[in-house]
């Protein structure tokens, strides 16, 4: 069988190396200088761009103070029935997005990411609006394409991306689907695999600014190996009830 996603996925990388990459500069030198300050990056995000905030948070060879905050922290942290969890809607409902802001306990030397495709959803909107009235650095992934072609359900009237004091843009299509098949079917999505190429290009700035500074970058090393949990250890120490455990 001939495979078409392969191109596409290419494609998909080469337009990030192309167009992008001045942007992912500005956001390591905003992460960075937060994360040599003491702070943590709270990383958000909804619907599959979880996934992408997921692959910065608490992973082998990722950095230690990135803090992954989601709606479930509602009912991890909170009292929330886990059944409204399952919603497919909750993310369009901008009055979560104060509760989780607090659950985060953001202190003013940490920046925050905020990753959405269409960043038109109410929860990621008034995220974005808490974190820069509170005078956090933003740092905005989202697809330039799909946010601008379609209506914004944020009761302010804006997008995810006027917010951002870097916006980097996954480049995905409207719908993101963006692969034709001859009867007509879309499919192939594209936002999740550029989100990671991006999360992933920052993380290796982030680290060469430690290695400028003469510091160690604080990565995690992998559990599964022999060492791991030693050698993890000392670092988590550093972030205690900074940086919340993922989910196993």
């Amino acid at each position: 069988m001939e495979y078409d996603y392969l191109e596409l996925s290419h494609r998909t990388i080469d337009r990030i190396a192309a167009t992008q990459l001045g942007n992912v500069d500005a956001a390591v030198e905003l992460i960075a200088e937060s994360m040599l300050a003491g702070g943590v990056l709270q990383a958000f995000g909804t619907g599959h761009s979880r996934v992408i905030v997921h692959e910065m948070s608490g992973r082998a060879g990722g950095l230690l103070p990135v803090n992954l905050v989601r709606i479930s922290d509602l009912s991890t942290y909170g009292d929330l029935d886990p059944k409204d969890l399952l919603d497919p809607t909750l993310e369009r409902n901008p009055a979560f997005a104060q509760s989780v802001f607090d659950f985060t306990g953001a202190r003013p030397e940490d920046c925050f990411l905020i990753v959405s495709n269409s960043g038109i959803n109410g929860s990621v909107v008034e995220m974005a609006r808490l974190v820069t009235e509170r005078g956090h650095k933003l740092v905005v992934i989202t697809s330039m394409q799909h946010s601008s072609q379609v209506a914004t359900r944020a009761t302010s009237g804006r997008k995810l991306y006027e917010y951002g004091d870097v916006v980097i843009d996954t480049g995905a299509p409207t719908g993101d689907a963006a692969l034709e098949l001859p009867d007509g079917t879309r499919t192939g999505a594209v936002s999740s695999l550029a989100g990671v190429v991006i999360v992933e290009l920052l993380t290796e700035g982030i680290c060469r600014k430690y290695i400028e500074a003469g510091l160690r970058p604080p990565v995690y090393r992998s559990m599964n190996l022999p060492d791991g949990d030693t050698a993890n250890e000392a670092l988590e120490a550093m972030y205690a009830q900074r940086v919340r455990p993922i989910e196993p």
